[in-house]
């Protein structure tokens, strides 16, 4: 099964062409001087042509839907409903944290991704590896402090993402033998790693119906959040 994947979650943009397991191409972007919108159809683009495919070879397309970017994951929705449309094939959603957690295979700590969401606000969850990648925790936002605190009560610990690099002295400082960290190539988000998670979904059931393939917001945007001071305001 040959597998496009696209990563817009983040400020790194990715795109990964697999076949089942093995991985034919990957390109990733970490650069803010262009947008998602100005990257993802070239990098689409670069993948397939070192891969030797056209898009209508691929079998099944993946989208990192969440939760990070509200502008990036819909871009990167869009693009794979569009090519599953077009192509009448398959489309996966892959939820960001599971993705990166997909970045440290046989781990033998608790792996908890952690993705900047400003300030000290930060997107996380928490994963085991048991031959697969296994959900202990739901994602969720939360404040990095909150998150060390939940933290504190598991065993040792491997932090990825770039929330881990961002708050990694404060996570060190709190949790000290405890926190583990990945290695800094392993904090950017892959679509590599979201290729092999779409796999395992579809492997084991999941629909793969481009219509049910949404974004996943854990929390309101910045103008759902104005709008909503705003409405409240007008009510005192």
């Amino acid at each position: 099964m040959k597998i496009l994947a696209i990563d817009t979650s983040s400020d790194a943009a990715s795109a990964a062409v697999a076949d089942d397991e093995k991985l034919l191409a990957e390109y990733t972007v970490n650069n803010k001087k262009k947008t998602h919108s100005q990257k993802i159809m070239v990098m689409v683009d670069a993948v397939l042509r070192d891969a030797g495919l056209d898009i209508s070879d691929i079998d099944l397309f993946a989208a990192v839907n969440g939760p990070g970017s509200f502008t990036g994951i819909r871009i990167g929705v869009a693009a794979a409903k569009a090519f599953a449309h077009a192509c009448g094939k398959p489309a996966v959603g892959v939820n960001s944290l599971e993705s990166l957690a997909y970045n440290l295979p046989f781990c033998e700590h608790i792996i908890v991704p952690v993705m900047a969401a400003g300030k000290n606000r930060v997107y996380t969850a928490s994963y085991i590896y048991d031959g697969i990648i296994k959900e202990l925790e739901a994602p969720e936002p939360s404040t990095i402090e909150e998150c060390a605190a939940g933290c504190g009560e598991l065993l040792d610990v491997a932090f990825v993402g770039d929330g881990a690099a961002v708050h990694r002295e404060y996570l060190k400082e709190t949790l000290g033998d405890k926190a583990f960290f990945a290695p800094p190539g392993a904090n950017l988000q892959r679509a590599s790693s979201a290729a092999y998670c779409a796999f395992n979904k579809f492997k084991n059931g999941a629909p793969g119906d481009y219509h049910e393939l949404e974004p996943l917001y854990l929390k309101k945007s910045q103008a759902e959040q104005e709008l909503d001071r705003k409405r409240k305001g007008q009510k005192q």
